[in-house]
C-alpha cells in the first residue's frame, strides 16, 4: 500500500515539473518575441565582423590635392583587400611620365612611403619595403620588363600584389595590362595580372606567373 501512494505521489511530482518546465519556456519565448528576436528551424551562418574602417579619403581632399602636381594611382592595404587611393606628385619634366621605367620607379616610391594622416584614418597602410628598387629591361627581357632588387616571389605577398595592381593600371604595364617582373638575377621575367580576386584577397598569390618570351 506504502508503494501504492509513493508511485502516485511520484507521479504528481512529475507533473508539477513538467508544468513549471512549460511555464518557463512561455515566459521565455515571450520574453524573446518582445524583444524583436524571432526563433528559426534552419541553420544560420554568421557573416564576418562589418569593417570599422571607410576605406575611402574624403572628396574635398582629393581636390585640394590635384592642383599640387601631377595625379597616379596607388594601391595599398586596407583591412584585407586593396584599394586605390589617388596621389599627386610634382615631376619637373612632362616626358618623364612617358618613361615606363620612370613611371614603375615613381609608384614605387609613392607605394614605400608612409601613409598620411588621412590614410591612417581611413584604415590604409603599405607593406612595401623602403630599400626596394626598380629598373628597366636587360638584354634578353621583353621591352615592358622591370627588374626589382628583390626576386618578386621573395617579397611580402601582400607587397606584391601592391606592386602588381599599381603597375597593372599605369603605363608601366604592358599592352594586355599584364606586369612583366624579374628579379636580380639572370633568371627570367614572369607576368602578372591584376585581377578582382587578387586585390579582394592580396594574400593569396599574385596570379599568372608565366615566363614571358624574351622580345
Amino acid at each position: 500500500m506504502r508503494g501504492e501512494v509513493t508511485s502516485a505521489g511520484g507521479r504528481r511530482v512529475g507533473a508539477w515539473r513538467a508544468a513549471i518546465a512549460l511555464a518557463c519556456l512561455g515566459v521565455l519565448c515571450a520574453a524573446l518575441a518582445g524583444c524583436g528576436i524571432r526563433t528559426t528551424s534552419v541553420p544560420v551562418r554568421a557573416g564576418g565582423a562589418p569593417s570599422r574602417v571607410p576605406c575611402e579619403l574624403s572628396s574635398s581632399n582629393a581636390d585640394d590635392g590635384a592642383a599640387a602636381g601631377d595625379p597616379l594611382q596607388v594601391y595599398l592595404l586596407c583591412g584585407t583587400q586593396l584599394v586605390p587611393v589617388d596621389r599627386t606628385v610634382r615631376i619637373p619634366e612632362d616626358k618623364l611620365m612617358a618613361d615606363p621605367v620612370r613611371v614603375a620607379q615613381i609608384l614605387l616610391q609613392e607605394l614605400q612611403k608612409e601613409p598620411s594622416a588621412e590614410e591612417k584614418r581611413a584604415g590604409f597602410t603599405t607593406d612595401v619595403r623602403e630599400t626596394l628598387a626598380v629598373s628597366g629591361p636587360r638584354k634578353g627581357d621583353p621591352k615592358d620588363a622591370l627588374r626589382l632588387t628583390s626576386p618578386p616571389e621573395d617579397l611580402p605577398t601582400h607587397a606584391l600584389a601592391q606592386i602588381v595592381c599599381t603597375y597593372a593600371d599605369s603605363s608601366a604595364a604592358g599592352a594586355d595590362k599584364s606586369v612583366a617582373l624579374g628579379g636580380p638575377s639572370d633568371d627570367p621575367v614572369r607576368g602578372y595580372r591584376c585581377t578582382q580576386a587578387l586585390k579582394a584577397r592580396p594574400d593569396g598569390v599574385a596570379t599568372l606567373a608565366e615566363i614571358r618570351p624574351a622580345g
